[in-house]
């Protein structure tokens, strides 16, 4: 309890969500960073961008939760810091419930402002497309027109988080206590609330749907399962592409950037077309691969399938590396 209590204090100093764009007109993408008492970023260049569609301008003035959240954050800090000194049972699950609570308050807040923002627009606007909201998502990506539109937790919401899972486990240890559980059970839990803030943030690549999912590069509909790639970034951000030549060029905007990579992952032009580590791959150049970009690439995680292949399109063998 003690340290959730003077963890807390940090949140005031530091973004507790932020909200990354990224769009080919700005390479090096846009970054909103929502504080306790503030919002900073690229607030003028985004509210300038947000005019043209009828979205109302962000100013710190219009949110009441600046002033009440740096309050809310201290009573919890006193708060928890109470219980440690008081080290009462009761006191302890009361500060637990009411922090679950005022977090589940926060979220809904926040996708209420979400809401409003994205779909109360000026009908007088210099663009209208009917039937178009802009909401933000609450968490994860979406796709707004030609910007990606990226909400994660920062530094401050990632302590809020820890917070929780540490109070959880405080939880745990009380029930093992009341139903005797096996002395394995502690360390098990322990791990896994230390795991948590690292779980939730996964590198893992995703499976490219076709027909739904665009290229980040083209912003073309994904429709050929044969020539897709995919970069995850180590922030977990995904880029899905229909050729490896748009793959190509995007990683060298990522380089621009400063950005490191994960993982790079091509589809297999054989079998189920899954996605394979790029590292591992056989390459087959080829002019008559009839590739969505023209990139003239195709991949395989097999010699022998690679070798199939080239007797009806005739090219060359190239290794990743060599790309």
């Amino acid at each position: 309890m003690a340290i959730c209590g003077v963890s807390l204090v940090a949140v005031l100093f530091t973004p507790i969500w932020r909200i990354d764009l990224d769009a080919p007109q700005y390479p090096e993408g846009l970054r909103m960073k929502i504080h306790a008492n503030d919002i900073r970023g690229n607030v003028d260049i985004i509210n300038g961008l947000n005019h043209y569609i009828g979205m109302k301008t962000l100013h710190k003035e219009d949110f009441p939760e600046f002033t009440i959240l740096p309050y809310c954050i201290g009573f919890f800090v006193i708060l928890f810091l109470l219980v440690a000194i008081l080290n009462r049972k009761k006191w302890f699950y009361t500060s637990f419930f009411l922090f679950v609570a005022f977090g589940i308050l926060a979220m809904v807040d926040f996708w209420k402002w979400e809401y409003n923002y994205g779909h109360n627009l000026d009908p007088h606007a210099a663009i209208v497309v009917p039937g178009m909201a802009y909401q933000p998502p609450l968490i994860g990506f979406k796709q707004l027109l030609n910007f990606g539109a990226y909400s994660i937790p920062d530094i401050g919401g990632w302590i809020f988080i820890s917070c929780g899972a540490i109070l959880l486990l405080c939880i745990a240890i009380e029930w093992k206590q009341k139903l005797k559980l096996a002395k394995t059970t502690l360390p098990i839990l322990t791990l896994l609330m230390l795991m948590f803030p690292i779980s939730s943030c996964t590198t893992e690549p995703e499976a490219i749907k076709l027909g739904k999912d665009n290229c980040a590069y083209c912003k073309m509909t994904i429709s050929d399962p044969r020539f897709g790639s995919e970069i995850v970034t180590k922030t977990s951000k995904i880029f899905k592409f229909d050729d490896i030549r748009c793959m190509e060029l995007f990683l060298k905007e990522l380089e621009n950037k400063g950005r490191e990579n994960a993982g790079i992952y091509l589809v297999d032009f054989c079998g189920n077309h899954r996605l394979i580590e790029s590292g591992k791959s056989i390459l087959l150049k080829s002019s008559e691969l009839k590739c969505p970009m023209n990139g003239n690439l195709a991949a395989f995680s097999s010699l022998d399938s690679f070798k199939i292949v080239r007797e009806t399109y005739q090219g060359e063998k190239i290794s990743w590396g060599q790309l």
